[in-house]
């Protein structure tokens, strides 16, 4: 089936020239049409006090989304929780814990993260089993970051602070599309609820993530282009190598290397049994060269737009 037209279940990416889906994209002549499958809810105060969980109790948070951050810090503040300064971050990716100085000032040494998977923050993890680990999170029973953690036995608590609710999605026909494309168990429920007829329709699929895999195996829907692969550790990339008939790829299952075989000489992060865990401060040069870079590409398009305005006027003054 030759695809032009995808629906990406994700928000657009904010700069999109420099995203790899504008290369697949132009590379392809395809159609991307982006949009988020699913909002995210915050719980209220009044319904966590509930859990009575006291964020003051723990020694430590585990992070795996911006998300969590969001509603770990709005959820403090609306219980008017004071959080301790001696507070250890754990972040599953460095952007997540870059992404936590907007809410927490310089404190060398609090902050650490793993290299690309959560498997990879619980092999950092396993250096401070000592830990009273805080794990804010979706109201969702139990995921592959939860079974990951069970596993490692480590001494935690599942803080549900948000939940994930489908979208309307009836403005989108199914036919028009020859592709969709997942990365979630929420991704897969909103699209049932939308579409109940889907497994009848002869969309595509493409599913990022083991969850997902399985949320789409259980609802009986085939999945056409997985990941991710080794060669594919991407969606734009899995679609690309889809597009150029390479053989779908065994899809990489990522255990925290703690957990494997002490004969395995795979390691899933750039840092463990080699060097020191390096804490994410190590890195504030590194964030604010990329907010400056950020701010100046930001300036840079707003100059250009202006530019082409300018021009269409003067072209619109002429012609008259």
């Amino acid at each position: 089936m030759k695809i032009k037209k995808i629906l990406i279940s994700q928000p657009e990416p904010a700069d999109l020239e420099k995203s790899p889906y504008r290369k697949l994209a132009t590379d392809f002549k395809l159609d991307l049409t982006f949009y988020k499958f699913f909002e995210v809810v915050g719980i209220t105060a009044t319904e966590f006090r509930k859990s009575r969980i006291h964020i003051a109790e723990f020694t430590a948070v585990i992070f795996n989304s911006k998300n969590s951050v969001d509603h770990f810090f709005r959820m403090a503040k609306d219980l008017r929780e004071s959080i301790p300064e001696s507070m250890k971050y754990f972040c599953s990716t460095e952007a997540i814990a870059l992404y936590l100085q907007n809410y927490i000032q310089y404190r060398k040494r609090k902050i650490f993260f793993g290299n690309q998977y959560f498997a990879d923050l619980i092999d950092v993890m396993t250096k401070h089993r000592e830990e009273r680990f805080l794990f804010p999170c979706s109201d969702e029973k139990q995921t592959e970051y939860t079974k990951l953690l069970d596993k490692a036995k480590f001494k935690y608590t599942k803080a549900p602070m948000y939940r994930s609710v489908p979208r309307d999605l009836k403005q989108f026909n199914l036919d028009d599309f020859d592709l969709v494309a997942l990365f979630s168990p929420i991704g897969v429920r909103s699209l049932l609820m939308n579409f109940p007829n889907v497994k009848e329709s002869s969309i595509l699929v493409a599913a990022f993530g083991s969850s997902t895999h399985a949320a789409l195996n259980a609802a009986g829907i085939k999945i056409t282009i997985a990941a991710p692969t080794k060669n594919s550790p991407s969606m734009a990339m899995a679609i690309e190598n889809y597009m150029l008939g390479k053989q779908q790829e065994a899809v990489l299952v990522v255990k925290p290397s703690s957990l494997k075989s002490s004969k395995s000489t795979h390691t899933s992060t750039k840092t463990i049994g080699t060097k020191k865990t390096k804490s994410v401060f190590a890195s504030k040069a590194k964030y604010k060269q990329l907010m400056e870079e950020k701010k100046a590409k930001a300036a840079e398009r707003r100059a250009e737009r202006a530019a082409e305005k300018a021009r269409k006027e003067a072209e619109a003054a002429k012609a008259k």
